[in-house]
C-alpha cells in the first residue's frame, strides 16, 4: 500500500516536471515531436526539434532546494546516457528521420510540495 503511494507521487512529479519542461523549450521556440516514447531499450521524455537539429531532452526532476541527494542534472549517470542514446537512435530509426544533427540535452526541474517550479535549467547538449 505504502509503496503504492510513493510511486503514484513520483510519477506526479515526473509528470509535472516534464510538463513544465515542454512548456519551457515551447516558449524558446522548440517544436515538441514527440513525448514518453518508448520502446524495449528505453523511453525518451521529450523529442523536439528547432533549427533543423532533433533534440533528445531527458527530464530529471527533485522536490525541494535542497541537493542533498545531488542535483537533478548530477543524476544523469553514464549508464543513463548510454541507454538514451541507444534510444534515440531506435527512434530516429522508427521515424525515419535522417538528420545530421541531433543533440541530447537535461532539463533538471526542482518542483515544491505543490509540484510546481521552484528552478529549472535546460543544459544543452549534456551528453
Amino acid at each position: 500500500m505504502n509503496g503504492q503511494m510513493h510511486n503514484n507521487t513520483r510519477k506526479q512529479k515526473g509528470a509535472a516536471a516534464e510538463e513544465a519542461a515542454a512548456l519551457h523549450l515551447i516558449a524558446e521556440g522548440y517544436h515538441i515531436l514527440d513525448r514518453n516514447w518508448r520502446c524495449r531499450s528505453g523511453e525518451l521524455d521529450i523529442v523536439a526539434c528547432k533549427d533543423d537539429v532533433i533534440v533528445i531532452v531527458e527530464v530529471r526532476s527533485r522536490t525541494g532546494n535542497t541537493t542533498q541527494f545531488g542535483t537533478p542534472a548530477e543524476s544523469v549517470n553514464a549508464r543513463k546516457m548510454s541507454q538514451v542514446r541507444k534510444t534515440a537512435e531506435v527512434y530516429l530509426y522508427y521515424k525515419q528521420i535522417e538528420t545530421q544533427t541531433i543533440r541530447f540535452d537535461v532539463m533538471a526541474v526542482n518542483l515544491n510540495k505543490e509540484l510546481t517550479v521552484l528552478k529549472m535549467e535546460h543544459i544543452l547538449d549534456a551528453f
